[in-house]
């Protein structure tokens, strides 16, 4: 599956915005689907996944009650409603598509940059102070 994220932009602090990831080929339905985001210096940081064992969704805990993922399987696009938005959310967000396990993941697998397969290209967040 080829992901396309959009949705970036320079925001104030304790304001909202919202990324998609828009999938060609495939319905989100049949992957994993997850957002990381990545500082200048910094590795690449899991913020949110679901599908990795049910209904449940992991999220990070810095963006836990802040961040929801979505997804509209007719538009073939998952969301990342982010709200709330502090300084030290400035990152590079991508999302992440990992073919459905046969078995529940645990929050370990989940938030591995290495468990999934294909990356959308990156979308710029900026939150000012």
């Amino acid at each position: 599956v080829q992901l396309q994220a959009s949705g970036g932009g320079l925001v104030q602090a304790g304001g909202s915005l919202s990324l998609s990831c828009a999938a060609s080929g495939r319905t989100p339905s049949m992957y994993v689907m997850g957002w990381f985001r990545q500082a200048p210096g910094k590795e690449r940081e899991f913020v949110v996944a679901d599908g990795w064992s049910g209904t449940i969704t992991y999220y990070a805990d810095s963006v836990k009650g802040r961040f929801t993922i979505s997804r509209d399987n007719a538009k073939n696009t998952v969301y990342l409603q982010m709200n709330s938005l502090k300084p030290e959310d400035t990152a590079v967000y991508y999302c992440a598509a990992a073919p459905r396990p046969k078995y529940s993941a645990t929050y370990y697998i989940a938030s591995r940059p290495t468990s999934y397969a294909s990356w959308g290209q990156g979308t710029q967040v900026t939150v000012s102070s």
